[in-house]
């Protein structure tokens, strides 16, 4: 079976895509959710208010692609092709998304939700988390250096099972970095 190839097309309120690549393509308020997109190419495309919560992407590859205002519940990145793997995230839901060993530096997460999200392993060099909800989120032997969470919230990193280096912190997120050591802080 031949794979399509899809360029600077837009596509509005579907449910379903054939297989192939897509590349500087549109997504509006699609409903891709539970859908198989493994094997699938997205270069340089945007998804706008579309809905992809439990997908297949065993071997999808996401190249500077954006996501805005979507839903991207239970996804497992983990499961992506690895060349060329850049994408951001503005205002979106990742609530149960997986990250396991993907190396997504650089990558942008603004206004997002990441509840329970687990990046164990992966490289989050330089990655910017700005107003991100990151409540029991998980980092276990994950690389955060240059990482910026200034204004993300929720999270409970420890340093000692994680590479920080130059990590970027309020002093509000503080507590967030001494969850394991039972203390009390109190702002006055």
């Amino acid at each position: 079976m031949q794979e399509t190839y899809h360029s600077d097309k837009t596509f509005d309120r579907i449910d379903s895509i054939e297989k192939g690549e897509y590349e500087a393509c549109r997504f509006d308020s699609c409903n891709f959710s539970n859908s198989n997109l493994s094997d699938f190419v997205f270069t340089d495309c945007t998804f706008t208010h579309c809905n992809l919560s439990l997908a297949r992407l065993d071997h999808t590859a996401f190249r500077e692609v954006r996501f805005r205002d979507c839903k991207l519940l239970g996804l497992r990145f983990e499961f992506c092709n690895d060349f060329g793997l850049a994408f951001s995230f503005e205002n979106c839901q990742l609530n149960h998304t997986t990250f396991f060993r993907k190396d997504i530096r650089n990558t942008v997460f603004r206004n997002c939700q990441l509840k329970e999200s687990d990046f164990t392993e992966a490289n989050l060099t330089s990655v910017v988390f700005d107003l991100c909800d990151l409540s029991k989120a998980v980092f276990d032997r994950t690389i955060l250096e240059h990482a910026d969470f200034r204004t993300a919230y929720g999270y409970s990193i420890d340093p000692e099972l994680n590479r920080l280096k130059k990590t970027r912190f309020s002093l509000a997120g503080l507590p967030g970095l001494l969850n394991r050591y039972d203390i009390v802080i109190d702002n006055g």
